[in-house]
């Protein structure tokens, strides 16, 4: 058995505070591209012109040729074993919270109950003019662009370039990572700020970062302690597989080890 894998199952079964910090990466086996992968939609959309705050209010009707294009990809897309496996992290104990980049509810639709949406949700959209708030689900029967009953434009409740994480969600997440004894970094090389300052945090706190992801990033060699180089979903089952036969073969976590999760603020 690979060597790192059991190195980090033996920091989780250790961590009295664990989180999973994911990106677009855990999202592709799923089939939803990296948008910055050749396939993704920066290779058909400027980002520049198509996902920013300015450009949706100048334009949302442009803009919504790029959302429906992501939309049809969020509706056909379903949790894979990197979700699934996350999930059963939690319910066993190991994982506290999961931070995502992402905006596809792929993690909720997996089973994760604690799930901190740094960048939004494309499941919900709202009106910037009156703020009021619909499901995916009650403007599925309209044309695109779907629009409020006063007659605006919706906008996704993601966060677009020019727009500023909403302070509540990141002092949240400043406060959890500040707590983690294991930082899981999934499927993301952690560049875009401020979700980039998040391992560095984690680190500074004293956090073993724990790497999953196919290819060395920029974090490997700055932050990360270890590195499980692959498919995501294949390495989180085996991780948790792995945590499973040390429980049974009567190999518990560290005494102490906390497994309810503090909800800082």
């Amino acid at each position: 058995m690979d060597t790192s894998l059991v190195k980090a199952a033996e920091v989780l079964a250790g961590s009295r505070f664990t989180l999973a910090l994911t990106g677009a990466g855990i999202s592709v086996e799923s089939g939803i591209p990296d948008f910055r992968s050749a396939g993704g939609l920066w290779a058909r959309f400027n980002p520049a012109e198509y996902a920013t705050i300015e450009a949706f209010r100048q334009d949302p009707h442009k803009v919504w040729r790029m959302l429906a294009e992501m939309d049809r990809l969020l509706v056909r897309s379903r949790p894979n074993p990197a979700h699934l496996g996350l999930a059963e992290l939690e319910r066993l104990g190991y994982l506290q919270f999961v931070i995502t980049q992402n905006v596809d509810n792929l993690h909720q639709a997996g089973g994760s109950q604690r799930v901190i949406e740094f960048h939004g949700n494309a499941a919900t959209l709202a009106c910037l003019a009156c703020h009021a708030v619909y499901s995916r689900a009650e403007v599925s029967n309209q044309a695109v662009p779907p629009k409020c009953v006063c007659g605006q434009v919706l906008k996704p409740e993601v966060i677009f370039f020019g727009e500023e994480i909403p302070p509540p969600v990141l002092a949240q997440a400043h406060d959890l990572v500040s707590l983690a004894r294991v930082l899981l970094v999934i499927g993301t090389s952690a560049e875009v700020a401020p979700a980039s300052m998040l391992p560095r945090l984690a680190k500074e706190h004293g956090a073993t970062i724990v790497e999953i992801n196919p290819e060395k990033t920029r974090l490997t060699d700055e932050l990360t302690d270890i590195l499980l180089q692959g498919r995501a979903g294949e390495i989180i089952p085996a991780l948790v597989a792995e945590l499973k036969r040390r429980t049974t073969d009567g190999w518990p976590p560290v005494t102490g080890c906390s497994r309810s999760a503090p909800r800082p603020g």
